[in-house]
């Protein structure tokens, strides 16, 4: 990394200042992948990480080209073989949070897994993890059977930067597990080197692309367009539906793992967007 910002500095004569950018994004991404080998799925994953938190497009972008610029500063050293962000595309418009889905519209995708075949009940106990939680996707796939308690109706999650809480299933969730933990045994009997407790049918652990694939599919089922639905999709609507009820914000920051109540604070605006358009349409002075 010190090599590649003294290229900047000395051949590129960028500036102290946005040196200094460029090392601070660098060592957060740097941070984000631990000691993994970096991925075009990881860059993607650092990439929605940042999103999630709500920055914009054009602070994701300056990082992205930290990032993409490191690694083709590596490729041409000779310190790495290919680039893995050769074929990310930079955000070009403001990456702002996506519209949240209605209570009704949620809970018909929730609902939509058949419960007659081990796949439908393994969807349906994940739609309503990811739902009932509003964890994010990465930390969906990273659940240990060990880290339920179903008795409590809880789970311990491992999100960013390790920092661990823990997060209510509730009721429909901790059904939707338990019908589908039979069949987790039935996928896995062919491989039991990992303990995750949402599996693909071959036994192996669910990916990320894994989860939006099902995500997307039982969306479509129920006309609900692929344009607007991801997992993300699912935790913000469980979070502005929880704001719209009346939690409260640090409750709800605790729910999400936001380190920062300001990234919460979005959830507040929505619900008075929400609580505008309900006045229009229903009081009588409104207009």
């Amino acid at each position: 990394m010190d090599g590649y910002l003294a290229v900047l500095s000395v051949e590129r004569g960028l500036s102290d200042n946005t040196i200094t950018a460029y090392r601070r994004d660098l060592v957060a991404y740097l941070d984000y992948l631990g000691d993994r080998t970096t991925t075009p799925d990881l860059v993607d994953s650092f990439l929605a990480s940042l999103h999630e938190d709500g920055m914009r497009s054009t602070t994701i972008a300056r990082k992205l080209a930290a990032v993409r610029g490191f690694h083709r500063f590596l490729v041409a050293e000779d310190q790495a073989r290919d680039d893995p962000t050769r074929f990310t595309e930079t955000p070009r418009t403001r990456m702002g949070f996506p519209k949240a889905l209605d209570v009704h519209e949620a809970i018909r995708l929730v609902e939509a897994p058949p419960a007659d075949t081990p796949l439908g009940r393994r969807d349906r106990a994940l739609l309503e993890t990811l739902y009932g939680t509003a964890v994010r996707v990465s930390e969906l796939v990273d659940l240990d059977l060990t880290d339920l308690d179903l008795d409590t109706m809880s789970a311990l999650v491992t999100g960013k930067g390790g920092r661990q809480r823990l997060v209510l299933l509730g009721r429909p969730a901790v059904r939707a597990i338990r019908a589908y933990l039979p069949d987790r045994v039935e996928m896995c009997r062919s491989r039991r080197d990992h303990d995750a407790l949402f599996v693909n049918a071959r036994g192996g652990r669910l990916t990320r692309q894994g989860v939006f694939g099902i995500v997307r599919a039982h969306a479509e089922a129920v006309g609900i367009p692929r344009t607007r639905i991801s997992p993300h999709v699912l935790r913000h609507s469980a979070a502005t539906h929880m704001v719209e009820r009346g939690a409260d914000l640090r409750t709800v920051q605790e729910i999400l793992g936001h380190a920062s109540l300001s990234t919460t604070q979005v959830y507040t605006r929505m619900s008075l967007q929400h609580l505008h358009e309900v006045y229009v349409e229903a009081h009588p002075r409104a207009l």
